[in-house]
């Protein structure tokens, strides 16, 4: 049994350029320099946007969900998504995780209509291989850092910075494969494996 989830990996140049927003927004909350503050930030390596979080998982089950996987990956192209704006959830105001990814007027375009089409494909898949549902709209975003204590400053300090409204120019994450990670929790952080990679159709 294993940890496991289906992903999407970043470019070189995505990766860099995330590690200096990072960077950016470190020091803007320096600045403040409010305490009782407690971040976890995200190395740039292990950052990836996750399509299906599978959880525990047979090990027998690894080929079977690529195989499955294979045979709609044909009929989809790659996508592109715009890495553009800094978000929070469950809200800026008082913020457990901070996250990158595309804006809203994206949603309205072709492009997020594929990718929901994509995630969508995803999520039947695995359901047919009996892996728990996730009912949840699908919602592509890049976890920068979570805040296990003084959510409410963060929050007051990013707005105050101006730094949730301005756009940002990152670049595009490009969907052009799904990849298998299995997940291993250690003391200094999540270890990542790609067990495998199923490309999408390059028509």
């Amino acid at each position: 049994m294993m940890r496991a989830f289906l992903a999407v990996e970043l470019s070189e140049d995505l990766r860099t350029r995330i590690a200096q927003l990072q960077e950016e927004v470190k020091r803007r909350l320096r600045l403040e320099g409010f305490k009782g503050v407690r971040m976890s930030w995200t190395q740039p390596g292990s950052i990836h946007l996750t399509i299906k979080f599978l959880g525990d998982t047979e090990e027998q089950l690894v080929e079977p969900l690529r195989d499955a996987i294979s045979g709609f990956t044909q009929s989809h192209s790659p996508v592109q998504i715009p890495i553009e704006r800094l978000g929070a959830f469950p809200h800026p105001q008082q913020p457990r995780v901070l996250w990158v990814g595309p804006s809203e007027a994206w949603k309205e375009g072709e492009d997020w209509k594929r990718f929901a089409a994509l995630h969508h494909a995803v999520e039947e898949t695995c359901r047919s291989l009996d892996f728990e549902p996730d009912d949840r709209p699908a919602s592509p975003h890049l976890t920068l850092a979570r805040i296990k204590g003084g959510e409410r400053w963060v929050g007051q300090a990013l707005i105050k910075s101006g730094a949730m409204d301005r756009p940002l120019a990152l670049g595009s994450l490009m969907i052009g494969s799904f990849v298998l990670m299995k997940s291993e929790l250690r003391p200094t952080g999540s270890l990542y494996t790609t067990l495998w990679e199923v490309p999408l159709s390059n028509r």
